[in-house]
């Protein structure tokens, strides 16, 4: 590819969503403008999934290579204009009746997304069983949780090669290996069943697997409970809380038809938030979504958000780093051998900090550097020095003495405090 392709190539993934509002800066943000190599902001330094930019396509065709060449095809159709997998979200259109004053008017509920169940009633009861918050409902905070999950769950730079910021032909090797291992031994989509259809396949599998050993007096314990035993014989995974027969439970087959969790269950063992659209990973008794997964199996660079498949990366702060990504947050120099300051757990260099972050002094009313020392009370500071650690009223220095803090202020006895005050 030559260089003009090259940023041709930036320019239209640069352009998306551009100038889009911040939803959590909001008028302080001037727009959406994505950094060159970091996955966020350059004007609030947000994530794109803060602002309001219309993804639904991207996002699909994102889920959608996440499924091509596994056993989940069915969930993706293949466009005819450019052979590119997109996702075929179940989208779930609700409509009831409402009595109004002079006839019957028809209100409608839009489900970005439901499980692809063909039992309509089930997937309602699903829904119902979400937090409010988290249904979603086209237009409302759930739908905007699910977009934003999508963002953070399912990276696209974690699985497609060309979504990452200049990988060596070696490295974008052994992520496709990586990509793929995943997908046959970790990825899986949920399904909801009630728990009697979930057990019933668990005993048809352990039929196959062991022939008719064992199978008919598990059955046989099963037929033997009153009704009453029955409906309490199932637990979730997670909560390990009882399981109401007629409610409907979530299985992921890469678990075993024995587990089984409640809809609000279905979370990720390190982030707790709900595996969107039931896409899961499973490793050692866990479920995870795609982040968490991969992060379990790579180090992760805290500058781009890529995972890291060179040998040589750096580590500080207790986050993994590219060499070249190990740099100023606010500036982008390279930190290598430079002082530097935590700012947020990102890394700051010394003239950033002092111009964008460090404490103003309550004395001199200059920034006060990192390396100098002083002196915090409440969020007041002071320079550590005769000069500026003073009483507000007779000026003596106070360094190793005590004070009386009123406000920005500092006293060296009540008759200095009421001298000032009155």
């Amino acid at each position: 590819m030559d260089l003009e392709s090259k940023v041709k190539k930036m320019g239209l993934g640069h352009e998306q969503g551009f100038g889009a509002p911040c939803l959590k800066c909001k008028d302080k943000c001037e727009g959406f403008e994505l950094h060159f190599w970091r996955k966020i902001c350059r004007n609030c330094k947000c994530g794109q999934e803060e602002h309001d930019v219309l993804t639904s396509n991207e996002e699909d065709r994102k889920v959608g290579k996440l499924f091509e060449d596994t056993k989940y095809t069915t969930l993706i159709a293949k466009l005819k204009s450019d052979g590119i997998p997109m996702y075929k979200r179940n989208v779930m259109i609700l409509t009831n009746p409402v009595p109004a004053k002079k006839n019957i008017s028809i209100n409608t509920v839009t489900y970005e997304w439901a499980p692809p169940v063909q039992n309509q009633t089930l997937a309602r009861q699903y829904m119902q069983m979400l937090p409010k918050e988290k249904q979603p409902v086209a237009g409302s905070e759930g739908a905007q949780y699910r977009k934003k999950q999508l963002a953070k769950q399912l990276p696209a730079h974690d699985q497609d090669p060309s979504k990452c910021h200049e990988l060596s032909p070696n490295e974008v090797k052994q992520m496709e290996q990586f990509v793929k291992k995943y997908k046959n031994e970790a990825l899986g989509v949920g399904d909801v069943k009630l728990p009697g259809e979930v057990e019933t396949r668990a005993a048809d599998k352990n039929n196959l697997n062991n022939g008719d050993r064992g199978t008919s007096a598990a059955v046989g314990v099963m037929e033997e409970k009153s009704p009453d035993q029955k409906t309490s014989q199932y637990s979730c995974y997670r909560c390990k809380l009882t399981m109401k027969e007629g409610d409907p439970a979530v299985y992921a087959e890469r678990a075993g038809y024995d587990k089984l969790w409640h809809p609000a269950c279905f979370v990720c063992c390190t982030c707790s938030e709900l595996l969107v659209d039931m896409i899961y990973f499973w490793k050692n008794g866990n479920l995870y979504c795609g982040r968490h997964y991969c992060d379990s199996e790579k180090p992760r660079c805290a500058g781009c958000d890529e995972l890291i498949f060179s040998n040589e990366y750096t580590q500080a702060e207790g986050q993994n780093w590219h060499l070249k990504h190990f740099c100023c947050f606010d500036c982008d120099c390279v930190l290598a051998g430079e002082i530097y300051v935590m700012v947020n757990d990102k890394p700051v260099c010394k003239p950033c900090y002092v111009k964008n972050h460090a404490a103003i002094c309550q004395g001199c009313h200059n920034a006060i550097d990192p390396e100098v020392q002083r002196v915090t009370y409440n969020n007041f500071n002071w320079h550590a020095t005769q000069e500026c650690f003073l009483c507000s009223c007779c000026s003596k220095c106070l360094i190793g003495q005590k004070f009386m803090p009123v406000e920005g202020m500092v006293f060296c006895s009540v008759e200095c405090k009421k001298k000032m005050m009155s």
